[in-house]
């Protein structure tokens, strides 16, 4: 029997929230980058700043807990893999982690940006 459309929806969006929890108990880095996010979203409403530079500023907090998340994908799956040190597992899981530095240095910018209006 095929499954409906909206359960498998429901079934997404229960993963999702099952990869979010993931996330909140094993990497403290992301955990860090929530309480940042919480702290700096307020803000953002505070700012007197154009409406497309606060929608830039939220999309940046939530492009960073994406790349957090991927590169967490990325390093659960080369341990999965294998716990042995290997060239190539460490070269992705640093790309990975360039992606959040990247991630992060986006951020910088934009409130530097912002702040400096």
């Amino acid at each position: 029997m095929k499954e409906s459309s909206i359960f498998k929806r429901v079934k997404a969006i229960k993963h999702t929230f099952q990869g979010v929890l993931a996330l909140w108990q094993h990497e403290q880095a992301f955990r860090l980058e929530i309480y940042i996010c919480l702290i700096l979203a307020p803000v953002i409403f505070l700012l007197a700043i154009p409406g497309f530079l606060k929608l830039m500023l939220v999309l940046l907090l939530l492009f960073l807990l994406l790349v957090e998340a991927l590169n967490s994908a990325i390093e659960a799956v080369v341990d999965r893999i294998s716990l042995e040190r290997h060239p190539q597992s460490g070269l992705a899981k640093d790309m990975g982690s360039a992606a959040v530095g990247i991630a992060i240095v986006m951020n910088v910018v934009a409130w530097a940006y912002v702040i400096c209006l």
